[in-house]
């Protein structure tokens, strides 16, 4: 209905192009607006303020020659100027039978635009390090991530959906060495855990595994461990003492070795968050290893595009980027005095990847602490020759557990967090995955362990839920009771009646609420905003919730009543595809 609208304003502003306006008016300064209160119509437009002081003109007087110039249209009962100069656009009363009609003719794929009618996206989210069990936080990326490749689908994108494995670097000699440590104390010996490695209890399992594997093949004394090893904090420095210890436990194992406790303990932390997120149903085209990509030889590549543009310098025996050339507050190192190249390297080499790869846009959900790698990371594909403004990163705000009121702690290298994992099993997918999505991104979440659970209105995903199941149940009603049900009967009785079969204000509400359905999906997909289909369930419900109590739906009467089940089984659809998109079920019993 958006696109029709605009599109009369059009045609009536180029009709008074060279009377009332000396200019072509962009098309982009038209906006439609959805009216709160009825009584202002169905649609505003403030086109006629904007353009009243250009056109030198009052802005009322403006808004009634652009009515005046409106062609008519049978979707369009009337216009009228309103307040300062907006102009109210009330819809005929057949427009949202009209919709209905279209819930039912195209099913799931209502509110769906065709694929091929956008850029072609890689979105990569989550991409946690395999260093560890999923937490909450790691939850609220995979929610969003997913549900926004979903909405960008369903809004005609090409979706390429990717998690990217942080495998390579020093937090991955951490790992081992943690591991190996743990596999020590496995086989007797006694050592006070490094403050700056992965000390918590998840990673006893895969000692274990390791111990069941290697025997005691890797197993050397404390006292060989320890030994001239720079102190820990409090008394010294946390991280030359574990990359101390890193050095020696290569030194008695042998690097062979070492790579090969590396390599186990990433790959058993990876399947487990590979079974995390396909239990939480989310699923990706490809996991990238930042390991491979070095050896692909993919970062010599990107460094040497950098050097050909003249966007490398020496210093220190270092190489480094031209960042500040590029938007950035300094230069950055990419290949360090010792030769090993940089966690900034390897980022710029993936997304140079990406680009040729073929994606035209590439987003990234990210953690919020990635504020500044937004503008480096422009910079580099700015100076590797692709347009910096094709990446596009969405950072993911801090998530906050709270039972009874009480916030939990937590951090994932101390251990004491809740995994993703164990907030599923005590909520369910379904509450995750709502809950997560119903405050935008940019904004932290207190998530209500309490509320999540409990089975009334003040829970949003079970308010909405229920309305599905609810229109489920009055079907299973009407069959108990014997009353039929024809869905064409249903469709052309409201069509013939005009609505009125339907009831009063509360069906108007819930047939306009079901109309905007399509107008969501292009917004919250163009906005990079899963919460603002999040909180359309809701209102949707409540209309829906509203329209059951003030309405009497299992009549006798057989018009009546098959229209009304056709209303309500149109709106049950579109709840249903809107769940959908959101990743959660739409049960038909609760």
């Amino acid at each position: 209905m958006k696109s029709l609208l605009t599109q009369s304003l059009v045609d009536a502003l180029q009709s008074l192009q060279g009377q009332l306006l000396s200019e072509p008016v962009d098309s982009d300064w038209i906006t439609l607006e959805r009216s709160r209160d009825p009584a202002h119509g169905d649609f505003a437009c403030n086109i006629a303020m904007r353009l009243a002081k250009g056109a030198r003109r009052d802005p009322r007087d403006l808004a009634q020659a652009i009515i005046a110039a409106l062609r008519p249209h049978a979707s369009i009962l009337k216009a009228e100027v309103a307040g300062a100069g907006f102009i109210n656009f009330f819809l005929a009363k057949d427009v949202g039978l009209a919709e209905l009609q279209r819930v039912h003719e195209q099913g799931e794929s209502y509110g769906r635009v065709p694929a091929g009618h956008g850029e072609k996206i890689i979105l990569e989210y989550v991409s946690a390090n395999p260093t560890g069990p999923m937490h909450v936080g790691h939850g609220r990326q995979a929610a969003y991530g997913a549900a926004l490749a979903n909405l960008l689908e369903a809004a005609g994108q090409e979706v390429f959906r990717e998690y990217y494995i942080n495998d390579a670097g020093r937090q991955m000699d951490i790992l081992a060495v943690s591991v190996w440590l743990r596999y020590l104390e496995l086989g007797g010996e006694s050592i006070v855990f490094p403050q700056n490695a992965y000390r918590a209890d998840y990673l006893l399992p895969v000692a274990q595994q390791l111990r069941a594997r290697e025997g005691s093949g890797l197993q050397h004394s404390a006292a060989a461990v320890l030994r001239d090893l720079p102190a820990d904090a409090p008394a010294g420095d946390k991280d030359q003492h574990v990359d101390a210890l890193i050095q020696r436990a290569r030194q008695l194992i042998g690097e062979q070795s070492f790579t090969r406790v590396l390599q186990f303990a990433r790959d058993t932390l990876l399947a487990e968050i590979h079974d995390d997120l396909d239990g939480f149903g989310v699923r990706f085209d490809a996991w990238y290893s930042e390991a491979a990509l070095g050896k692909s030889g993919a970062i010599d590549h990107a460094i040497d595009k950098l050097r050909a543009q003249g966007n490398v310098y020496e210093k220190d025996g270092a190489l480094w980027f031209r960042a500040t050339a590029f938007g950035d507050d300094e230069d950055r190192v990419v290949v360090r005095d010792n030769g090993v190249k940089t966690y900034f390297a390897s980022d710029i080499a993936y997304h140079l990847q990406k680009r040729e790869r073929g994606f035209s846009r590439l987003i990234d959900v990210l953690g919020a602490d990635h504020h500044g790698y937004v503008a480096r990371v422009r910079g580099g594909l700015t100076a590797m020759g692709e347009p910096g403004d094709s990446l596009e990163v969405c950072l993911i705000q801090l998530v906050s557990l709270f039972r009874g009121g009480v916030k939990l702690s937590m951090g994932k290298r101390e251990g004491n967090f809740v995994s993703l994992r164990q907030l599923r099993e005590e909520v369910g997918n379904d509450a995750c995955r709502f809950f997560y999505l119903m405050r935008s991104n940019d904004q932290p979440l207190d998530f209500d362990l309490e509320l999540a659970k409990s089975k009334s209105s003040e829970n949003p995903v079970f308010y909405v839920q229920y309305a599905h199941a609810r229109v489920a149940s009055v079907m299973k009603e009407a069959a108990a009771r014997g009353l039929s049900y024809d869905s064409a009967q249903g469709r052309l009785a409201a069509m013939r009646e005009g609505g009125t079969l339907l009831g009063g204000d509360t069906a108007h509400a819930m047939i306009s609420a079901l109309a905007r359905y399509s107008e969501i999906i292009v917004h919250s997909a163009a906005n990079r905003a899963p919460h603002a289909l999040a909180h359309y369930l809701r209102d949707l419900a409540n209309t829906l919730h509203t329209y059951y109590n003030a309405e009497r739906l299992l009549v006798l009467d057989d018009a009546t009543r098959n229209a009304r089940l056709w209303l309500l089984q149109a709106v049950q659809q579109v709840i249903r595809n809107g769940l959908t998109i959101l990743g959660v079920a739409a049960p038909e019993a609760m």
